[in-house]
């Protein structure tokens, strides 16, 4: 039997997509030519999802975001910090291969992390238009607050957080994955689509919630809904653990969720 190694996979990851210059999608621990015996997809590599993946006896963990805490490689400062330390070290004495995949999934497409979160909405038969950083639906007609309440129902999530007319009707839909609901991005999208609501990750608060709360003020139907970084992202890694399954049937492949970060008190 003919071994998939972590090099073999990556590169299948990789196939056919141009990926950008610059980017962050390296193999952060191991070596190209150890051997999966298991893979774990995760949002992120944190002390749960590691100790998890050991536990399960996977060697190989694929993470769409960083390993320590910064979208690009931390500072020395950060290898004196205890916390850091412990992890470092778990890490090393486990021999994992953390792989970042954070560019190539979004070049996908459609985005493959955007594709996730739609196949976990159920929402693939209302898409008009996928485009790099948004996709436009036309959604049957419902209250914000009836779409707010769907979201929460099948990401799993106790919250989320929305701005605008809660009881306005709406149909029209962009959503933005990830750290794309700031301002250059999304407020466009309201006048030149036509956009009754953006559902997005995240983004700067001044900004597009701003522009939401004048919107209301002029009387203007028009809102935003924020599920969190991690929450509009994890299921394009649960969607990426289902497509490896499939395609590597001999290789044990999980997906790992980690509950919210923060609590609502």
């Amino acid at each position: 039997m003919i071994m998939l190694t972590f090099g073999q996979l990556i590169d299948h990851l990789t196939a056919g997509t141009a990926g950008p210059e610059q980017t962050v999608d390296k193999l952060e621990t191991g070596c190209p030519e150890t051997p999966v015996r298991g893979v774990v997809t995760a949002f992120s590599a944190s002390q749960a999802v590691i100790e998890q993946a050991i536990a399960l006896g996977a060697n190989l963990i694929i993470t769409h975001e960083g390993v320590f805490y910064s979208h690009q490689k931390h500072g020395p400062e950060l290898e004196q910090d205890p916390v850091y330390k412990q992890k470092a070290e778990l890490i090393a004495s486990s021999d994992l291969g953390i792989y970042r995949f954070h560019d190539y999934p979004h070049r996908y497409t459609p985005d493959g992390i955007m594709d996730g979160l739609l196949r976990e909405l159920g929402w693939q038969e209302y898409v008009a238009e996928h485009r790099p950083a948004v996709s436009i639906l036309t959604l049957p007609e419902m209250k914000v607050e009836e779409i707010a309440e769907h979201l929460k129902r099948k990401l799993h999530i106790p919250c989320v957080r929305v701005a605008g007319n809660l009881s306005a009707s709406s149909a029209r839909v962009g959503i933005l994955v990830g750290y794309r609901g700031g301002g250059s991005t999304a407020i466009p999208l309201y006048d030149q689509d036509s956009l009754d609501v953006i559902i997005a990750g995240e983004g700067p608060e001044w900004e597009t919630p701003e522009y939401i709360r004048d919107a209301a003020r002029q009387g203007r139907n028009k809102a935003l809904i924020m599920l969190g970084h991690a929450e509009s992202e994890a299921p394009g890694m649960k969607h990426l653990a289902g497509l490896l399954s499939a395609q590597f049937p001999g290789v044990p492949v999980h997906f790992i969720a980690d509950p919210p970060v923060f609590r609502v008190l």
